[in-house]
């Protein structure tokens, strides 16, 4: 561990929208190729109706001090330099967008991008399985390491969300069902990916999580997480574009678990009234108030639970 130890201790409640080649796709049918200047004009017209649901969430009495924004540079940059002027606190990614094996997106410059953003935290998408590719997960704790150590030497934050996808093994040892993956078989490997890219020198200050089916394995997360004097260090629930129940049911073991701080949930709000903006069946102002809902709907449950705990 770095001499200053890691962590974030306030409650952290993001609206997430970083997304890029799934934008792209899903609005503008846009793929292998870039957006046009007219394209990355619509695009970032779509991700200020978000950030309007966030700012009436805001409004309608969610604290500043706990709310945060998740959002890129190519089609938010404009948000995140508002949301700074505004005192909120801001996330910025810094992977490339859809790749299988993470990499910046500013390649070895990937410093300059995170200090044109100046936001409180850099984050990165990480896919990582211990019992996958063992030459690509070498490849991405170097990559790793250089991303935790220049954000700990700067002043930056650094938030790592990690997904871990099942290999064809496993996958075939649950005849296939990805539901009895998330239950009995992914819980133990992300302890076992924590670990791994802990040992390898990886500090983050706030761990995003797929979230958990049950008590027992979240607290076996949070033990390994805060392993090795790392009690400062935060969790937040990510959304993984699940259904508004199941996310509901990880939000509420993730906020009887002492550890969580919050969550980052992003597609299971924003994304339907969206695309129901884009087809025009309802106005923005009603997209506004539908994102700017469902986000404090969710905030409002975690606090809720955290409280009946």
């Amino acid at each position: 561990m770095s001499t200053t130890s890691p962590g974030y201790e306030k409650d952290l409640f993001i609206l997430p929208f970083d997304h890029r080649s799934s934008f792209e796709a899903g609005l503008l049918d846009i793929s292998g190729r870039k957006a046009t200047p007219d394209e990355v004009e619509k695009l970032s017209a779509y991700k200020r109706v978000i950030y309007d649901g966030f700012l009436a969430a805001l409004d309608g009495g969610i604290q500043a001090d706990t709310a945060a924004i998740l959002v890129d540079q190519a089609y938010g940059a404009g948000l995140l330099a508002d949301a700074k002027r505004r005192g909120i606190t801001t996330c910025v990614s810094v992977e490339k967008s859809g790749q299988p094996e993470f990499d910046f997106e500013y390649g070895d410059d990937f410093g300059r991008g995170i200090r044109d953003a100046a936001p409180t935290f850099a984050k990165t998408l990480v896919r990582y399985n211990t019992d996958g590719d063992s030459a690509m997960n070498q490849r991405q704790q170097k990559r790793l390491k250089l991303l935790s150590d220049y954000c700990h030497s700067n002043g930056f934050k650094f938030m790592f969300e990690l997904l871990v996808p099942a290999t064809d093994a496993q996958l075939e040892s649950v005849a296939q069902d990805r539901h009895r993956y998330d239950l009995t078989v992914r819980p133990d490997l992300v302890c076992r990916a924590i670990e791994a890219l802990q040992q390898a020198g990886i500090e983050p200050d706030v761990w995003k999580l797929e979230g958990m089916d049950d008590r027992t394995a979240a607290n076996n997360v949070v033990a390994q997480v805060h392993a090795g004097g790392r009690e400062r260090v935060g969790i937040i629930v990510l959304g993984r574009g699940e259904n508004e129940q199941r996310v509901e049911e990880w939000l509420t073991i993730g906020a009887q678990t002492p550890g969580f701080i919050g969550f980052a949930v992003g597609r299971t709000v924003f994304w339907k009234p969206l695309m129901d903006y884009k087809d025009e069946s309802i106005s923005r102002e009603e997209a506004i108030s539908r994102i700017s809902g469902t986000y404090t709907k969710l905030h409002n449950l975690f606090v809720d639970a955290r409280v009946a705990a």
